[in-house]
């Protein structure tokens, strides 16, 4: 089983998503959330800080912890590989970031325009486990 922490930024309503880039080991050229590997020793919200500071450019200061979500698991059928992934909720009222060598692209997207994108697997489910009412 391998664990991996996926960060939702929010700004304003709109969710940010990132193009996977064809250097990464999975699912390259697939739009995902803030998300890596959670490592022995550390705590999946340190991890989760971690790449998105990694990954977005932002600071612990720019960003706030809103939700931490209930851990999923999902076995990916075209790989084999079973996944744990922790999820997160952040708010960030910074629109501009930096992406790092991980990805090609980002956008801040309406939640309702995610099924128009290609993402990574269990994406959408992270996303309502977090935004859900």
């Amino acid at each position: 089983m391998t664990d991996v922490v996926t960060s939702i930024l929010t700004k304003d309503g709109k969710i940010l998503l990132l193009k996977r880039g064809q250097r990464v080991s999975t699912y390259r050229g697939k739009w995902a959330g803030v998300s890596g590997y959670l490592e022995e020793n550390e705590t999946p919200l340190e991890r989760a800080i971690r790449e998105i500071e990694e990954e977005t450019g932002l600071s612990r200061e720019e960003v706030k912890l809103l939700k931490q979500g209930e851990i999923m698991e999902f076995v990916d059928e075209n790989t084999g590989r079973t996944w744990r992934i922790h999820p997160f909720l952040f708010k960030s009222d910074r629109e501009e970031i930096k992406i790092d060598w991980e990805h090609e692209e980002y956008r801040w997207i309406e939640r309702e325009k995610l099924k128009e994108y290609d993402t990574v697997p269990k994406l959408e489910d992270v996303i309502d486990s977090l935004m859900q009412l």
